[in-house]
């Protein structure tokens, strides 16, 4: 097999399994298992996975509310994933984050972010840490459209551009923050265009489409190795489900959902591996698969115990040896 069909199935394989562990979310949630706010990106999987396949496992990546996706990729452990989110004591935070703050510094994983733009100013640490140690390292930060309007993303595009420091910025342009189109709030919508001010490269990117951002990512991410400072991808996508779980979406065009379900970014991607020779039925090899991988993920959830009471106060600092 060519190394480069072999590249686009195993993007195609996480996307796949992106979507159907967000899926399954979706039932358990709805079914009472999972607690909490759980926020989905389906629709959304191609600017994860197309940055993260660009990424070594040392680099480092902050998240948001919408972050699981940002995690498969990165090599997140489905199972311990599962497990946080029912707010057991075998997840990533010994179930005490939940869906909005998992994090896995073995991982380059440095957290989820409840807290909108919050990712951006620890990007940035992280990025002039890798300076600092001349480690290599690149960090870098995923955030929605409705975070370009935080101080935390002006302050940190400024200071990462101002010491050309080793970070990706990535906007998952998803139209909406919460139920406001961005369009509403802003007199500029080209986001990329907001990089000019800083003095660093705006790339717009077809966020539908995982070989676009890989191959955007792969420049920016060896522009920052090579010392040659920031760059802020913008990746203009679509949420197929609403901001949270649970909400009743009336704010957006059912016909214009349809029109955005038609540039799938998994269907894309198996179109140019059936062009590539690659039969329908290999692609689908993978559904029964991955199904049993996050059937298992699910079993351990299940099975696992909850946080003890006299543990609610544990974790909460690192001590730290001279």
């Amino acid at each position: 097999m060519k190394p480069e069909i072999a590249l686009h199935l195993d993007l195609h394989r996480k996307m796949l399994t992106i979507r159907k562990f967000e899926t399954l979310v979706a039932r358990l949630y709805s079914g009472g298992e999972i607690p909490g706010f759980v926020h989905l990106c389906i629709g959304q999987e191609a600017t994860a996975v197309g940055v993260c396949s660009c990424l070594e496992k040392s680099d480092f990546i902050t998240s948001t509310h919408r972050g699981h996706g940002h995690l498969i990729a990165k090599g997140g452990d489905v199972k311990r994933m599962m497990a946080e989110l029912f707010a057991k004591r075998t997840g990533y935070c010994k179930g005490k984050g939940g869906s909005m703050h998992i994090a896995d510094p073995s991982l380059g994983i440095l957290g989820a972010n409840g807290i909108v733009g919050g990712g951006l100013p620890m990007s940035v640490g992280a990025g002039y840490s890798a300076r600092l140690r001349q480690s290599g390292q690149v960090a870098v930060a995923f955030f929605g459209d409705g975070a370009t309007n935080e101080g935390t993303f002006h302050e940190s595009m400024n200071m990462a551009a101002a010491w050309k420091l080793p970070v990706v910025f990535v906007c998952e342009n998803n139209n909406f923050g919460v139920g406001t189109r961005y369009d509403r709030v802003v007199g500029q919508t080209d986001i990329a265009k907001r990089a000019i001010g800083y003095g660093m490269p705006g790339v717009p990117v077809d966020g539908n489409d995982v070989l676009a951002v890989r191959e955007a990512a792969q420049q920016a991410i060896d522009r920052a190795r090579a010392g040659e400072g920031p760059t802020l991808l913008v990746c203009r996508t679509w949420r197929h489900r609403g901001h949270f779980e649970g909400e009743v979406v009336g704010y957006w065009d059912p016909q214009e959902l349809a029109e955005w379900k038609q540039k799938d970014p998994i269907t894309r991607l198996a179109s140019v591996l059936e062009a590539e020779g690659v039969s329908s039925g290999v692609l689908a090899e993978a559904e029964p698969e991955v199904d049993q991988l996050l059937d298992r993920a699910v079993e351990y959830a299940r099975s696992s115990p909850p946080p003890a009471p006299e543990e609610a106060l544990q974790d909460l600092y690192r001590e730290v040896t001279s």
